[in-house]
């Protein structure tokens, strides 16, 4: 099966359907650092702003993949824009529309299949509103949605969840999401390095900066505040925000102040294989594994959809 990879990030759905055993034609994407990671891993510069191409140039393919940008979508992109006056949602003109780009490209391609991953928050967004334009632009073309929440905890020990919106040209059968998770269950315990460099370490005016934070809003009621991992258990969700301080995700270090996670602890959070190459600074690297996807996970869902295919002819 050939696939497309439009908003390609770094690359994590196009290894998940590799790993399904699926060739990549054509990647978009606009960001430099990431296309930097993306050459870096794939040996290929992925084309640019997908607003911009022709969609007709982009070569046949079987899967059109998307993990569209979820901003205007997401809880904390809406608060953001909310307090900037502006708005969210379709009503973006940067990044809201951009799914429309999506359906210009299925419209011209008609590829058998398409897969996008998108924030939980997509489903609620606008009461509802925002999931049934996504869902008519999508049946209009042809295509028959299925979509399920499925957390990356099962792979990974993060909790993460996420849309996965699968859908088929002219399919009148049925589809489901058969995801089988490994044996083992991971743990923090397992994804962290040894020996990790004192610069991950939190300063004392860092860590007592979250100290008082966490205090001042649990004096609120509210729950905000930092997340001490347990080794034995899974960790929050990492956000392209992790760069700022960390806060989300810290590991307790014995008789010092905790420290954050390293680039390569991210990537294997995120189910990135050891080989993967991480060519930029830390802190893009934090928002790029912040912004990807749960490789394993999306290697499940891509056998699910090729078998689909294949049934089906």
């Amino acid at each position: 099966m050939r696939i497309a990879d439009l908003f390609a990030g770094i690359g994590g759905i196009r290894l998940g359907f590799e790993a399904a055993g699926c060739e990549c034609v054509f990647s978009s994407e606009w960001n430099e650092f990431s296309r930097r990671t993306y050459q870096a891993n794939f040996r290929e510069i992925p084309a640019g702003d997908i607003t911009k191409i022709d969609a007709h140039e982009i070569p046949d393919h079987d899967i059109l993949c998307a993990g569209f940008p979820c901003q205007p979508f997401s809880i904390a992109g809406i608060s953001k824009k909310n307090s900037l006056g502006r708005p969210s949602g379709f009503s973006d003109l940067t990044q809201g529309t951009l799914f429309f780009d999506v359906c210009r490209i299925l419209d011209a391609k008609k590829p058998r299949a398409f897969l996008l991953e998108n924030v939980r928050n997509l489903l609620t967004h606008e009461r509802g509103r925002t999931f049934q334009v996504i869902r008519s632009s999508l049946e209009g073309l042809g295509y028959k949605m299925f979509h399920k929440i499925l957390d990356g905890q099962m792979f990974v020990p993060q909790h993460r969840e996420r849309i996965i919106i699968a859908g088929f040209l002219d399919f009148s059968g049925d589809f489901s999401f058969d995801i089988t998770p490994p044996e083992h269950k991971p743990v923090m315990r397992d994804i962290l390095e040894d020996n990790v460099p004192e610069k991950y370490t939190l300063s004392d005016k860092l860590w007592q900066y979250l100290q008082d934070y966490a205090a001042k809003h649990r004096a609120k009621g509210n729950g905000f505040g930092y997340g001490i991992a347990d080794p034995d258990g899974i960790s929050r969700t990492l956000s392209a925000r992790y760069h700022k301080d960390g806060s989300e995700i810290l590991i307790a270090q014995e008789g010092r102040n905790p420290r954050r996670l390293t680039p390569r602890e991210c990537a294997r959070l995120m189910g990135f294989p050891e080989t993967f190459i991480i060519p930029v600074s830390d802190t893009q690297a934090y928002r790029q594994f912040g912004n990807s996807v749960v490789v394993p996970l999306i290697s499940e869902v891509a056998k699910s959809i090729v078998r689909r295919l294949n049934d089906d002819g």
